[in-house]
Order: structure tokens, then C-alpha cells, then sequence
């Protein structure tokens, strides 16, 4: 990443075109997330053989999910109008806005999003929640077939085996695939990339570094989650997502190093990729910042209901973005115009999107291994290591 930054600034022409290679990088884990999500759930669902089961677990995650999103949405709102960072901005108009202009996503929508038409489709498209949903149910359908099911649940299994090896191929890439990307955007951007807007920016770092200090610190201590051990198992997945600024390259490893670290693999398969819905606290905490900011930047002064009505919106509208970049966008978009707020504040934030994008993903990623980890606790799980132990 470092020497990405450096080669941008050094050599923008150039860097430009490593762009390609952070392209090829971030498409080989894309192929990788389908096949893997699929086999795990299904697998993880059969294998527990209790469909009841998997709903209690639901449930706990939607729960804390809720609780989680709705703190970071509300510490986001109050760090924006403690520091006012749009405040005395002016705004231009950029060709950018028009791009802009989608029609924000309804609740019905939403929920209409989640079930597939096609499984094929969903996997082809990418559409997380959806193939979550069917492998949901097939694996519900498996575990209540019981041994006529034996072949497909075997072959899910080894099929998670030959995923979790392909992933450590990939993963070979990362150090380039890295690098490519942070020299593409620092050398298409300019270095003001990362110093423009810094007011803002500085922002959303301290409102994120104090969510996961003052609210997933204390969550981790009431779970008596072991945090050296849990440090350890997302440190890996966290930098990922920080440095590629999407939850999809950081989910294979995810996946893995949380079983790793000792919770059963059905929570593991269930929890992890629901969150990536319903569990995005970085980006809900990015939304309330965004949205106000706009206001600030555009000298329009909410109320305080109105202000509570907008996250509101962002709380029901921001369920089932897909972990991909720059997915935020599109919901600040539909929710800055259906607050009679200007598009062209949005595409203001666009020039700094690549940096807040990549606090906001990293933050997704560790918020969702610690829902694993919170909810395994509440199902009882001691937190055996899945690996052999190393000796002393």
C-alpha cells in the first residue's frame, strides 16, 4: 500500500495503469465469493441438524445487529455536528452529479431484493443476501432429509475445502493487487486524494476509531471475547479490507480465520454473510456523517426530528448494499434527494470516497467477526480452537 502511495505520487502516468492489476485482483476474489458462501452455509446448516437452531441464531444476530448499526448511525450523527466539518464549504456543480441521480430504494424493494428469482442469477450478479437466503433454505431442506442428503452435504464440504485452497492462491496477489490499486488512485486523483477535504476526513476517522474503541471494545469485554486471540484472527481480513476498500476480498479469509478462532462453523457461515446486509457499521456510521455533511456544505440547517427522520431512512435503506466499493454512494445519493438536499454535495465526497471507503469497509469486516464472535458466546461456545493447538 505504502509503496503504491509513493509510486502515484512519483509517477502518476504510469501508476495509472497499474490500475488493471488491482482490477484482476479484486475480480479473482469476487469468483470466489459465490461458490464459497454457498458451500459453507449449506454445509454449516446441514451439518448442525437443527433448523430451529439456525433460526434462534438468526434471530440473536438480527438483534444485535440493530443494536450495533442503530449506536454507530447516532455517533455518527453527533460527531458531525460537534465538528461541523461542511460548515463554510462551497459547493460546484460537477458533470459527476448527473451520475449520481438514482431514485433512493424503498423498504418494499428492499425486502422484495432479498429472495432470489434465480440462484444462478444471484451467484452471477453477486447478490449476497440472496444467495444467503437459498442457501438458507437448502440447507435446511438438507439437514431435514437427513441421509438421503449425505452426498450433497459431502460435497459442499469438499467443495469449502477447494474454495479455502484457491483463496490461499489468490491471496498470493494480494501484496500486488494492493499496490496496483493505491497507485491507480493516487496517480488518477493527485496526492490531494488523501490530504483534500482532511476536516472531513479526520472525521470520519476519529467517529470510527471511537465506535470501535468505546462500543465493539465493550462488547468484546460484556462476551468475554479473548481479544488477543480474536486481534490475531481479524487482523488479516481488516488490513484486506482497508487496503482494497471492499468487504468482498476480505470475506474468504473471514470466513476462515473465525472458524479458526473457535466459533462452530454454522454461526460462522450464517452470521458473517447476513452481516455483510444488516451489519454494516462503518458504512451506517459513514451515511449519518455523509448526509449531514452535505447539509452543512449547503448552508441548510435540520432540525433535530428532521435529522432523526433522515436516519431513519439511512437505517431502513442501507440494509442489503452489498459489500462492494463505493456501494455507500447510491444510498447517500437517494437519500440527500429525497431530502431536498443538492447532488452536488455528493459528488464533492467523491474525491475522497477512496479514503473514507477504506476506514468504513475495514470497520464492516471487524464488526461482523466480532457479531460471530458475540454470538457464538450467546449460544454457549467456549472458543476452542477449530485448529491444533501450537505448543508453548
Amino acid at each position: 500500500m505504502g509503496a503504491g502511495i509513493a509510486l502515484g505520487v512519483a509517477a502518476p502516468a504510469w501508476a495509472v495503469k497499474l490500475g488493471l492489476v488491482g482490477a484482476i485482483f479484486l475480480r479473482l476474489i469476487k469468483s470466489i465469493i459465490a461458490p464459497l458462501l454457498f458451500a459453507t452455509l449449506v454445509n454449516g446448516i446441514a451439518g448442525a441438524g437443527h433448523p430451529r437452531q439456525m433460526g434462534r441464531i438468526g434471530l440473536k444476530a438480527i438483534v444485535y445487529f440493530e443494536i450495533v448499526t442503530t449506536i454507530a448511525l447516532f455517533l455518527g450523527l453527533g460527531a458531525v455536528n460537534l465538528v461541523r466539518p461542511g460548515a463554510g464549504l462551497q459547493l460546484s456543480r460537477t458533470a459527476e452529479e448527473a451520475a449520481l441521480r438514482q431514485p433512493p430504494p424503498t423498504l418494499a424493494g428492499v425486502l422484495e431484493h432479498v429472495f432470489p428469482a434465480s440462484i444462478m442469477e444471484a451467484m452471477a450478479r453477486g447478490e449476497v443476501l440472496q444467495i444467503v437466503v437459498f442457501a438458507l433454505l437448502f440447507g435446511s431442506a438438507c439437514a431435514a432429509l437427513g441421509a438421503k442428503a449425505r452426498p450433497v452435504v459431502e460435497f459442499t464440504e469438499s467443495l469449502a475445502e477447494v474454495m479455502f485452497q484457491y483463496t490461499r492462491y489468490v491471496m498470493y496477489l494480494a501484496p500486488l493487487g494492493v499496490g496496483g490499486a493505491m497507485a491507480a488512485t493516487v496517480g488518477g486523483k493527485g496526492f490531494a486524494v488523501l490530504v483534500g477535504l482532511g476536516k472531513l476526513v479526520l472525521t470520519m476517522y476519529a467517529a470510527q476509531i471511537l465506535f470501535v474503541v468505546g462500543v465493539l471494545g465493550p462488547v468484546a469485554w460484556l462476551a468475554r471475547v479473548p481479544l488477543g486471540r480474536f486481534y490475531r484472527a481479524v487482523r488479516e481480513p481488516f488490513l484486506i479490507a482497508f487496503s482494497t476498500a471492499s468487504s468482498e476480498a476480505a470475506l474468504p479469509r473471514a470466513l476462515q480465520n473465525m472458524e479458526s478462532f473457535g466459533v462452530p462453523k454454522h454461526i460462522v457461515a450464517f452470521v458473517i454473510p447476513t452481516g455483510y446486509s444488516f451489519n454494516l457499521d462503518g458504512t451506517t456510521l459513514y451515511l449519518s456523517l455523509a448526509s449531514i455533511f452535505v447539509a452543512q456544505a449547503a448552508g441548510v440547517e435540520l432540525t433535530l426530528g428532521r435529522q432523526l427522520l433522515m436516519m431513519l431512512t439511512l437505517m431502513l435503506t442501507s440494509k442489503g448494499v452489498a459489500g462492494v466499493p463505493r456501494a455507500a454512494l447510491v444510498i447517500l445519493a437517494g437519500t440527500v434527494a429525497s431530502f431536498g438536499l443538492p447532488m452536488e454535495g455528493v459528488a464533492v465526497l467523491l474525491g475522497i470516497d477512496a479514503v473514507m471507503d477504506m476506514v468504513r469497509t475495514s470497520v464492516n469486516v471487524l464488526g461482523n467477526c466480532l457479531a460471530t464472535a458475540v454470538v457464538a458466546r450467546w449460544e454457549g461456545v467456549r472458543f476452542q480452537r477449530a485448529e491444533a493447538p501450537q505448543p508453548a
